[in-house]
């Protein structure tokens, strides 16, 4: 049984527990989604994986900051401390990982802009190339929802480019940790959702 934790503190958290279940279906992998909503949380089980999924930065990390719940600085000193853990964090996650401000070193090695894409009203669909998830080429296109989009600025040389946009970088994975600036959960696309299952399976095993 793989122990996905999911931050509970804002965004399309139903979408990403429906594409969590649909992707564990394809792989065949037994889940249980565990919903991280304060620090407590961290320590009910082992974890086996973690989600971060969009919202809104500023409300984020006063909901789940020092000031708030505390689940922000509990989480990325738990990640610091196991560093190997599969990731997935879309949108906002992707900021949050890039720059954390707790007092600690980064969570991915890029440098991001939040809101670069433009407001609400400028919110698109695209497709995107995609490399880094073990699929035939003839799969590399992605059908990218971009909401709100924060965009790479700088990527260093510990990260791995995995998804583009006009030869625009909106993804990458540094280590086991997958930032995107779009949101796979809403589309029918379940491949960076398996990416996340079946690397936290590798790493249990």
């Amino acid at each position: 049984m793989l122990r996905i934790g999911l931050v509970m503190l804002q965004g399309a958290r139903h979408a990403h527990i429906a594409a969590l279940v649909a992707a564990a279906d394809v792989s065949e992998i037994d889940l249980e989604v565990i919903e991280l909503r304060t620090p407590d949380d961290l320590q009910v089980t082992d974890l086996d994986g973690i989600v971060f999924p969009g919202g809104e930065t500023t409300t984020m990390r006063l909901t789940g900051g020092p000031e708030g719940n505390g689940l922000l600085p509990a989480l990325f000193e738990w990640l610091r401390a196991n560093p190997g853990c599969p990731v997935l964090a879309t949108c906002a996650g992707a900021i949050l990982l890039a720059d954390p401000q707790d007092g600690g070193e980064p969570l991915i090695d890029a440098t991001v802009s939040r809101n670069a894409y433009g407001n609400q009203a400028d919110s698109f669909q695209a497709d995107l190339r995609i490399n880094g998830l073990d699929e035939p080429k003839s799969a590399s296109e992605f059908p990218g929802v971009f909401i709100r989009a924060p965009r790479y600025d700088a990527v260093g040389d510990d990260s791995t480019i995995t998804a583009t946009h006009d030869d625009e970088v909106v993804g990458i994975r540094c280590g086991n940790r997958m930032a995107l600036a779009f949101h796979p959960e809403l589309s029918d696309d379940r491949r960076f959702h398996r990416w996340l299952l079946e690397t936290a399976q590798s790493v249990r095993t």
